[in-house]
């Protein structure tokens, strides 16, 4: 274990005797025993520990989705025929009540934003019909000012509305053309900070709890595993400090390029591994992961949208892949059954690595939303959390309550207590 972890544990946490043997190694934790006094382990399961189950079971073999006679192997899921809300079924009125008390009376709390600041032309991954934000002012009620319908915006009406003169502004959004659909389609929720719902992924014509495309699929959305399932959640968060662990280890290898206002990032291609995962958790000090929690990773990722540099923006759009986790470490993940797993990347599993070569697309996307529904949030913003060092807090989302939908891009937040 790196001295730096096992300060930035002994900083943020009581540990017991076991928690500091087990970090340091026995040799070299005399003296930290020592200084301890009576403060007594707790009674919480800890997931880092061999003893607590074996994660060797889990691979990285693509489920086999072309033979529908596998869809008993996923179907009814795990709550049951009819369910439409997955993992979120965890968080219960007492998780919720159990996430609000991790904050402590009589310290000062702080809200965290965790969703991306949305701007004209925000990147995002490349589709056709592509996915575009672009944001237009319209105006009714006076003059606009110079050059404003050359940077888009909309003029309605010089006209004040009423004896009141009333004045209104208002947003749209402008359309983008595709070659494979004729009419001008615009906005969507699959963009910014999302949370991927149940009906967004699936194999062939099934999608979670075995439910069928051809049955739900309507010009709307969907009339099954929408948007409107979902419900506000509030929950227990848990940062898995990826980026912060391999700064404190010095390891340079698995870090790119940082970004143009100097701040460090994984590299483009770098898999997160169930051994990257436990390492984080005592780098936080986070003993477990339990259903309903909201687990999410920082890469750093989001700093390459920071300054909107046109240099950040095209090695963004021009990466070969993304840092993430894959099939071993989401079946890993999974086994706590969490509310939902996120990141601050764009797709929360790795892209452009050499596991990507076994012919699948997205297969962690299957492998969470369909088969254990367990939902994906992207493009979360970590770096203020991890700044804090705030590793357990109250997660809070609220997704968009539109029919049919397939993500929410409401940003989530996060309530926490600095540690500095």
């Amino acid at each position: 274990m790196n001295p730096d972890l096992l300060r930035n544990y002994l900083a943020n946490h009581l540990p017991s005797r076991r928690d500091v043997l087990r970090l340091a190694g026995a040799a070299g934790a005399a003296a930290a025993v020592s200084g301890l006094g009576s403060g007594a382990a707790t009674a919480e399961p800890d997931d880092r520990t061999p003893e607590s189950g074996p994660h060797d079971r889990f691979d990285d073999v693509p489920f086999d989705y072309a033979d529908p006679a596998n869809l008993s192997d996923w179907a009814p899921g795990p709550y049951g025929p009819g369910d439409q809300r997955g993992s979120f079924n965890e968080v219960t009125p007492a998780k919720t009540a159990a996430a609000l008390g991790l904050l402590k009376a009589h310290r000062p709390v702080k809200t965290y934003n965790l969703g991306e600041l949305m701007w004209n032309g925000f990147p995002a991954f490349k589709t056709d019909p592509p996915r575009t934000y672009q944001q237009r002012l319209t105006i009714s009620g006076y003059q606009p000012p110079p050059g404003f319908a050359a940077e888009g915006g909309v003029l309605i009406s010089l006209d004040p509305l009423a004896d009141n003169k009333i004045s209104i502004h208002e947003e749209r959004f402008e359309a983008s053309f595709s070659s494979k659909h004729p009419v001008p389609l615009t906005m969507t929720y699959q963009i910014g900070s999302q949370l991927d719902n149940l009906n967004h992924i699936g194999a062939q014509e099934f999608f979670y709890n075995g439910t069928r495309g051809p049955d739900i699929a309507r010009g709307h959305g969907t009339t099954a595993l929408g948007a409107e399932h979902m419900g506000p959640v509030a929950t227990r968060g848990v940062l898995l400090d990826i980026l912060g662990v391999k700064l404190a280890k010095g390891a340079t290898a698995d870090l790119a390029e940082p970004a143009t206002n100097g701040k460090p990032l994984l590299r483009e291609n770098y898999r997160i591994t169930v051994e990257d995962i436990r390492e984080a958790m005592d780098y936080g000090g986070i003993r477990s992961i339990r259903p309903g929690d909201a687990v999410l990773f920082r890469t750093g990722w989001t700093q390459l949208l920071r300054r909107r540099d046109p240099a950040d923006i095209l090695r963004w759009e021009a990466a070969k892949g993304l840092p993430g986790i894959y099939l071993r470490e989401a079946r890993w993940l999974a086994q706590f059954r969490p509310a939902l797993i996120g990141s601050d990347s764009w797709a929360l599993e790795v892209l452009g690595n050499p596991v990507n070569s076994d012919g699948t697309a997205f297969p962690v996307h299957q492998d969470l939303l369909m088969r254990n529904g367990i939902r994906i949030g992207e493009s979360y913003v970590t770096e203020e959390l991890a700044d804090d060092h705030v590793h357990e807090f109250v997660f809070v989302v609220t997704p968009q309550y539109a029919q049919g939908a397939t993500a929410g891009n409401t940003p989530p937040m996060a309530l926490g207590q600095p540690k500095r």
